[in-house]
């Protein structure tokens, strides 16, 4: 697969993404964006990727917006802009709305291995996967206020789903830069670890879930997840996975992971999500 701001590298089942503007620190472009979206709606469609790992090129993951066009880079209108509503939308899965949409709709985990500096849009853009580790030494922002704009990306509900409405209004109305260690203990990032050992340990996460998890159980469950996380009561999750647990249970993926639990062995789910999605799968239309 060939990017103009993305390399594609898949390994077995584990795709890896890779912010490649090295020179400018990964910062987002409008380019970018729409790359983003078309490589999760790709991954979303091809079985044979499991999970997604999002790292940087050299020493950033991303710098935020590329503002070398001056004090215009966000002015819509403006040659150059980089706007977020200039992101791009093909209008496929993505749902209208762009790289967001595509990550968040998409059915397979998607975890950010965060190597440098995660600031503005470079960090926003890690909210909607699923699992973020960073390196030592890693610093984040939510710069927004301090330049005149307010959240992207969505950032507004995600942020408080993950670490809570205080501290996402602390570090939202500081805009102040956040080190790697107050990014651990605030939920940001589940994981610090040595630079060197980043994406070894991306990789390890990403394959244990590829060897021992079956691909629409994964697909159903990211999805239940995110959109009942809000909800104000069980009563409409209830109907959902009631109804999967039901058609699932006779299924050849339960009698597959039920099998190599008894035979204590590796399972071999025969389930694809291009294919053997749940009758009522998107549930939500």
């Amino acid at each position: 697969m060939s990017y103009e701001t993305l390399l594609w590298a898949q390994d077995g089942p584990v795709l890896t993404l890779t912010l490649n503007r090295p020179d400018k620190l990964n910062a987002y472009t409008a380019t970018m964006g729409a790359e983003i979206e078309d490589a999760f709606l790709r991954a979303d469609a091809d079985d044979s990727i499991r999970v997604v790992i999002v790292t940087g090129a050299g020493r950033g993951f991303c710098a935020g917006a590329d503002i070398s066009s001056g004090a215009g880079a966000f002015d819509s209108k403006a040659e150059g802009s980089v706007a977020f509503q200039d992101a791009g939308s093909s209008g496929r899965r993505g749902g209208g709305a762009g790289f967001v949409g595509a990550m968040f709709n998409c059915r397979k985990p998607i975890i950010a291995a965060i190597n440098g500096a995660a600031v503005g849009v470079g960090v926003t853009l890690t909210l909607p996967m699923d699992i973020r580790i960073c390196a030592d030494g890693v610093k984040f922002g939510f710069v927004f206020a301090r330049r005149g704009l307010v959240p992207e990306a969505g950032s507004a509900w995600f942020l408080p789903k993950l670490v809570g409405l205080p501290q996402a209004l602390r570090w939202c109305l500081s805009g102040r830069l956040i080190q790697a260690d107050e990014a651990l203990a605030g939920g940001l990032v589940s994981e610090v670890v040595a630079p060197d050992a980043l994406l070894v340990r991306a990789r390890e996460i990403a394959d244990e879930i590829a060897e021992n998890t079956a691909p629409v159980s994964i697909a159903l469950t990211r999805q239940m997840l995110w959109r009942f996380a809000g909800a104000p009561d069980p009563f409409e999750l209830l109907k959902v996975d009631g109804a999967y647990a039901f058609e699932l249970g006779g299924g050849p993926d339960v009698r597959e992971g039920v099998a190599a639990f008894l035979e204590k062995r590796a399972p071999d789910f025969p389930g694809k999500v291009s294919t053997d999605m749940p009758s009522r799968y998107p549930w939500w239309e």
